[in-house]
Parts: C-alpha cells; sequence; structure tokens
C-alpha cells in the first residue's frame, strides 16, 4: 500500500467513493468504500466483471451468507482490477501522457520519489536513465483499498417466516466478514461511535492478528471526532489483542454525512491533545495489546506496531493542509467533498454533478433528514430533496422501504421500521392529527416527519446513474452530503489539477470569501450551540444545563487556544491573520453574550 501520497478520500455516502479504488489507487492514492449497500456492490461487480475477463455469476439471496459473499466478491473484483491496473501501469514507456507519467506527476514535490523521477527525465537516453527508470517502477505502489462500517447501521435480519437470524447475519457484522474473508490487505474504518457485538466480532478473524513478523494483513481504523472517544475505543479493542492501526480524527461539524457533534471540543485543541499523548496512547495500547495476545497464546508485536494519526473535515488550502501535517504532525489529511467535483476520482450523475459546481453557499445546510435522528449534511438543489418536495405537495410523504438498512423505529411496529418510510410517516402524521395540537404545533411537528429522506436508496444511485445504469424501482433521486466547505470549490476538475490544488501547485477556489478552516468550524459550533439552546429552552433539566455550561466553556476555551496558535501559521498573510483575529474576537464576544439559563426548580 502506498503511503507516498499525503492525503486520502475518505468514504462519501454509499456509493460515490464505491467506485474510487477502481479510478485513483494504481496512482497511488487511498481511498474508502462503504461496504454497507451489497445489493450497488453487486450491480458494479456484474459491470466491472468483464474488466477481468470473468463471466459475472450473481450471489442472489438465496444462497448460504448471501450479503458477505456478495461484499467479498466485490472487494476481490476491485483488488483484481487494481492489481491488473498497477502491472500494466509499471510496464509502460516513460512518455508524457502515459499513465506511469501521471503518476509521479501526481506526487507531493518534496517527495523523495518524485525528485527521482524529476532527476531521471532530465537525463539522456542512456543505461543511467534506464536503469533509474526500473527503481521508479520498483516505487510504483497502489493506494489502498480500504473499507468503511458505520457501527450504528447494523440491522437485525430476519427468515421469511420473520424468525431473527443469528447477530452474526446482521448487517455490520455481515459486512466485517466479507471484508475479513476478502483478499484485501487494507483497512476497516470503523465509524459512527461503539457497537459492542460488533468489536466482539473482530477477533474471531485471525487477519486481525499479527503474524510471526508483526503484520497485519487486515487493519483497524477509528474514526473519532476527540482523545476521550479514541483512548476508551482503542482500550476495548487492545483488551482483546487488537491494534489500532490508524486514529482518524473528523470535524464534528465541518465534515459531510453525519455530524456527530462534539461538547464545543473544536478540531484544533482535539488535535494539541492527540499530539501530547501521542507516544504514551501508542505505548499504552501496544501494552495492553501484548498482554491480550499473550493470555490467547497468539503471536505478540516484538517492536510497536505504527501508529498513524490523521485529520478530516473541512480542509481547504495548501497552507491548511501543510499546517496540520506539520504542527500536528498528522501522517495524513483526508479531502472529501472536494472530489464530489472530480469525475476521475468519484461516482457523481451528470445532473448532481453541475448543480454542485454552480452551487451556492446557501445550498449546503445541516438538516435532521436522516431517519437515525443524527444530524445530516445536506444538498438543497439535489434531485431528492425535490422528490421530497413533490411527494409532501401530492400528500404522499415518505419513501417505500425496500433496503431497510436504517430501520430503527419501534413506535408502531414490533419489527423496526424506518422513520423515512411511508408506513411509518403515514402512522405518524395519524397518531399527530389525534392530539389537538394548535395549527403552529401542528405544522412544525408535520415537518420534523416529513423531513426524513430514504438514505438508501439517494445515497447510493448515483454511482448506477453515472454509469448508465437504471436504479431498482426506477428509484433515480440522488441524495448527496458534502461537508460545506465544498462552497468554495465551484467547477468540474481533473484529478491532476484536484491533487496540485492540495500540494500547492494551484489554487482551485472560488470568490467566495472563504475563512480559516478552524474559523468556519467554531462558526458551525457557535450556530449549533444556539438552535440547539433555543430547541431546548422549554424542556430544560439540570442535566442539559450542565451540557450547555460545558459546551460553552469548551467553545471559549477552543477560542482561546486559536488566538495563542496565530504566530504558528507563519505561511499565511498577514491581512489573513488580521480577519482571523477579527473573527475570533467577534465569536469569542458571541459566545460569551449566550446565556444559559437555569433550569426550573433548581
Amino acid at each position: 500500500m502506498s503511503k507516498q501520497h499525503t492525503f486520502h478520500i475518505p468514504v462519501m455516502g454509499l456509493g460515490f467513493t464505491m467506485e474510487s479504488p477502481i479510478k485513483v489507487a494504481r496512482f497511488g492514492i487511498s481511498s474508502v468504500i462503504s461496504i454497507i449497500e451489497d445489493e450497488l456492490m453487486e450491480r458494479l461487480r456484474e459491470l466491472y466483471s468483464p474488466w477481468v475477463n470473468e463471466t459475472f455469476s450473481p450471489i442472489t439471496k438465496h444462497q448460504e451468507d448471501w450479503r458477505a459473499k456478495r461484499i467479498q466478491s466485490y472487494l476481490n473484483l476491485v483488488n483484481q482490477i487494481v492489481n491488473q491496473q498497477v502491472e500494466k501501469l509499471q510496464n509502460l514507456p516513460f512518455t508524457v501522457g502515459n499513465e506511469i507519467v501521471k503518476y509521479f506527476e501526481l506526487l507531493p514535490d518534496d517527495s523523495a520519489i518524485k525528485e527521482l523521477y524529476q532527476k531521471m527525465m532530465l537525463l539522456e537516453e542512456g543505461e543511467n536513465k534506464a536503469q533509474l527508470q526500473e527503481r521508479l517502477r520498483s516505487e510504483i505502489k497502489a493506494g489502498a483499498i480500504d473499507v468503511n462500517i458505520m457501527a450504528k447501521v447494523d440491522r437485525n435480519n430476519y427468515t421469511k417466516e420473520g424468525e431473527m437470524l443469528p447477530k452474526e447475519f446482521s448487517d455490520a457484522l455481515s459486512s466485517l466478514r466479507g471484508f475479513a474473508q476478502s483478499d484485501l490487505e487494507s483497512s476497516v474504518v470503523f465509524s459512527a461511535g461503539y457497537n459492542p457485538r460488533l468489536y466482539g466480532y473482530i477477533d474471531t478473524f485471525s487477519d486481525f492478528f499479527p503474524d510471526v513478523t508483526g503484520y497485519l494483513k487486515k487493519k483497524i481504523v477509528l474514526k473519532v471526532s476527540d482523545y476521550r472517544s479514541a483512548l476508551t475505543q482503542g482500550k476495548l479493542l487492545a483488551k482483546k489483542g487488537l491494534w489500532i492501526s490508524e486514529f482518524r480524527i473528523e470535524s464534528g461539524l465541518n465534515c459531510g454525512g453525519h455530524a456527530f457533534a462534539t461538547d464545543g471540543l473544536l478540531l484544533g485543541p482535539i488535535m494539541e491533545e492527540f499530539k501530547a499523548n501521542r507516544e504514551a496512547l501508542a505505548n499504552e495500547l501496544w501494552t495492553m495489546c501484548n498482554q491480550a495476545l499473550v493470555s490467547k497464546g497468539a503471536t505478540t508485536f516484538e517492536t510497536r506496531p505504527v501508529l498513524r494519526i490523521t485529520v478530516q473535515g473541512g480542509i481547504g488550502t495548501a497552507n491548511e493542509n501543510k499546517f496540520l501535517l506539520e504542527h500536528y504532525q498528522a501522517d495524513a489529511t483526508g479531502w472529501g467533498s472536494p472530489f464530489l467535483l472530480v469525475p476521475e476520482a468519484t461516482s457523481v450523475d451528470e445532473t448532481t454533478l453541475q448543480s454542485l459546481a454552480t452551487a451556492k453557499p446557501d445550498d449546503y445546510y445541516l438538516s435532521h433528514a436522516s431517519p437515525l435522528g443524527i444530524p445530516f449534511n445536506n444538498f438543497r438543489k439535489s434531485t431528492a430533496q425535490q422528490q421530497l418536495a413533490t411527494r409532501i405537495a401530492k400528500n404522499r410523504p415518505g419513501s417505500p422501504c425496500y433496503k431497510k438498512f436504517l430501520v430503527a423505529n419501534t413506535e408502531f411496529t414490533e419489527i423496526p421500521i424506518c422513520a423515512a418510510s411511508r408506513e411509518y410517516q403515514h402512522l405518524k402524521i395519524n397518531k399527530l392529527k389525534q392530539q389537538n395540537l394548535s395549527p403552529a404545533a401542528y405544522e412544525a411537528q408535520l415537518a420534523e416527519v416529513t423531513e426524513k429522506d430514504c438514505l438508501c436508496e439517494g445515497l447510493g444511485a448515483s454511482a448506477l446513474l453515472s454509469e448508465g445504469l437504471q436504479p431498482a424501482h426506477k428509484l433515480n433521486a440522488v441524495t448527496i452530503c458534502p461537508g460545506p466547505n465544498l462552497a468554495y470549490f465551484s467547477g468540474v476538475f481533473t484529478l491532476q489539477q484536484m491533487v496540485d490544488h492540495i500540494y500547492g501547485r494551484l489554487n482551485l477556489l472560488n470568490s467566495v470569501k472563504r475563512s480559516n478552516l478552524f474559523v468556519n468550524e467554531l462558526r458551525m459550533y457557535i450556530n449549533y450551540f444556539d438552535d440547539e439552546l433555543k430547541k431546548n429552552m422549554d424542556s430544560l433539566t439540570t442535566k442539559k444545563v450542565r451540557y450547555f455550561q460545558l459546551f460553552q466553556t469548551n467553545l471559549l476555551q477552543g477560542v482561546d487556544y486559536y488566538k495563542r496558535l496565530m504566530p504558528s501559521l507563519k505561511n499565511e498573510a498577514e491581512r489573513y491573520l488580521e480577519e482571523m483575529k477579527e473573527e475570533l474576537n467577534q465569536f469569542e464576544n458571541t459566545i460569551k453574550n449566550m446565556s444559559v439559563p437555569v433550569p426550573v426548580g433548581a
């Protein structure tokens, strides 16, 4: 797996990065596939099987363990395609326009391999040039084909007779089994918190344990929003002898998809805590991991394995990227939403792509569209939002529910159903009508119910539409969930252009005024805090008041941290720093003036 690039493409939606390794891995760029949507994988496996001269043989729902087998088969196919692509690329002549040249041109300028390539290109034809070319060919490595499991998406599955299948056949555990049994030598990224039965299942697969050389065929990456979460989850897994190869820190709000807000802890202070405690954390987990391996009679790690720290969410400039790598000593950064504008890297249908390319900042917003009840970054101009409005106008709110990945509500049924489904919304609206609510209260609660959208269909449709394939049941509406940072990028870009932007060789930002990464996140947290205060004003408890007080304190401490950090932003212009200071002072006053009431009877 290549570590020659200092960025990766995180998972996006269900389908937007499902083909990304096929698009970018041969250039040494790592990306992450969501492995929840087995039906989409099956459709894409049918599409790509001819690439490796294989006859597609469908895995039907009548076969034993069909879900895990679908996932395993798709991952094996992607791995096979990427290996063939790399082998083909390695054998190309170093001619301008060939992919082998593109491989090296994409690398960061301070890469030793890039410098060697540039040296080779200046040489006259002869033995020295030929020797350097052979060495360069040997340095070509594919980017990682990593996978993502959103831990909270773990539906139980049932037989046709309505009997619940054993826990091993739940969605998350089946997904893990599909990855664990695949040919991949890569990482699974666990996101969205702690799932006891999922974490308790990992150690049943030998690939997650070291061989006699200390090598891990399958690695574990935890996506976390703060240090405490990393430490807690890291210890839980270390006690099973499982090593965390990477903590992937993501901004709670300045990200795409579901937004898991912290208690006002901001990205800068969080990164500082990781930086300060990184060695101690790695040593503690290493000790615990080896103790567990000894108790299992398994091979231990003779030397401490690598513990990577990476960061993602809202990064927009080369200076910000470089600062995160150098000041916080991050091993890599994640660039997600901007790559939605790069057809060479992600799977976005043409209609959605053009809507994103011409979007305005107000088109991106934090919604309550997710049936999981978690804030969800949304896009107003998506075809899914248009479909939602049309269904409501026709008095037919809700979606048909075929895939059922997000079934979690048991308010009206014994077996969970989805809050975005037509079935649930019909039952819920009838209940609201019986409650004699005031017209204003009814309309407000009705809007909360009907805002829920079908993410199972919407987040996967684009991958099919972009390949000219028809989604099942003609559900063509696309839900897309970019982070608000995408407001600062307009247009459709090549892979070379976006990578050049990341490494500071090109500037792709549009003319929309953009604050510093940390200031943008701070603004989002203040807006979130204000909304939460207003929403809870009539139902404050002592617990909630303490939460709001902690939130406010964390925000103010974050502002103070950024003020002290500013002298370290050496690559930024003086005017930029002056504006940043003004914004921090303004936000500090805003936070101080946000009063947290005392609960009644306290």
